[in-house]
C-alpha cells in the first residue's frame, strides 16, 4: 500500500524528504512538528525525560542526571515524583517525543511552574527544581506530590490533545481530576478535596472519588485525558 499525504497523493521519495524534513536553524527550542521538539545546543546543558531522546546529531552526551543533593533524593525515594532526568551535554541537535503526545514550550522568566512529572519532556538546566507535596492528599488520595521547577529558562510539556488553561480566580475555587491535570501556576493553593463515603467503600463509587482544589489567582493547564496512576506516576 502506498503512503499518502494530506491531500491524498502518493509522493516520490525526494517529495517525502522535502515534505517531512526536519526544520533547520531557527530558535533554541521549537517544535518539528506539534509531537516532536527539537532543542539546538551550543555547549550548554539540558534535562529530558528519561527515554524522550529519538535522534540527534552532533557531539552530545548523555548520563543520568544526580538527584541534587541528600534531601531530593529522599523525597524522590518516598514519593511518585522521582525527579529522574537524563542529562543532556555538549552541541547539536536534540529530538524528543514521548509516546505521540503534543509539545508545548514554556518559557520562564524568574517563574514558578508545578508540573506532573510524567508530562515534563524537558527543561533547562538552569532552572531549579523540587518535589512539592500536596495539601491533604494523605492515605485517600494514595499520597500526590508534584515537580517544582523555579527560575528562568524553557520548560516542555507534553498532553494526550490540545492542553486546556483553565484561569482561577479569588471569587471561585477550581476543581480538576488528578489524572487530567498537567500543570499550574504560582500563587494558588492546591488541597485535594475527597469523596469518601460507603459507596466509595463499598466499590460503587462515581469514579471521581477525588479531586484537586485551586484556590487563589493563577492558571490550570488540563488535558482532555486521563492518564491513570499506573502509567502517568513515577517515570520522572
Amino acid at each position: 500500500m502506498s503512503d499518502f499525504t494530506d491531500a491524498g497523493v502518493a509522493m516520490d521519495l525526494e517529495q517525502f524528504a522535502t515534505a517531512r524534513g526536519e526544520r533547520r536553524g531557527g530558535a533554541a527550542w521549537q517544535l518539528e512538528n506539534p509531537r516532536c521538539l527539537e532543542v539546538n545546543l551550543n555547549n550548554e546543558m539540558v534535562r529530558i525525560k528519561v527515554g524522550a531522546m529519538i535522534a540527534y546529531r552532533g557531539d552530545l552526551t548523555f548520563e543520568r542526571s544526580s538527584s541534587g543533593g541528600v534531601g531530593k533524593m529522599m523525597k524522590a525515594m518516598f514519593t511518585s515524583e522521582s525527579g529522574r532526568s537524563t542529562q543532556v551535554t555538549g552541541t547539536g541537535a536534540l529530538y524528543l517525543a514521548d509516546a505521540a503526545k503534543e509539545v508545548t514550550i514554556l518559557q520562564l522568566t524568574d517563574d514558578v511552574l508545578f508540573v506532573n512529572s510524567s508530562d515534563l519532556l524537558a527543561y533547562s538546566s538552569d532552572l531549579e527544581w523540587d518535589i512539592s507535596t500536596i495539601k491533604g492528599a494523605g492515605m485517600v488520595a494514595g499520597g500526590l506530590f508534584t515537580f517544582k521547577l523555579t527560575g528562568s529558562g524553557y520548560v516542555a510539556l507534553t498532553t494526550h490533545g490540545n492542553p486546556l488553561v483553565l484561569p482561577v480566580d479569588p471569587s471561585q475555587p477550581l476543581f480538576t481530576d488528578p489524572d487530567a491535570t498537567v500543570a499550574w501556576s504560582e500563587g494558588l493553593e492546591v488541597a485535594v478535596k475527597t469523596d469518601v463515603n460507603m459507596k466509595t467503600l463499598t466499590g460503587r463509587a462515581s469514579g471521581e472519588t477525588w479531586q484537586m482544589q485551586y484556590s487563589g489567582t493563577g492558571f490550570v493547564v488540563v488535558q482532555p485525558f486521563e492518564e491513570t496512576a499506573a502509567n502517568s506516576r513515577g517515570q520522572g
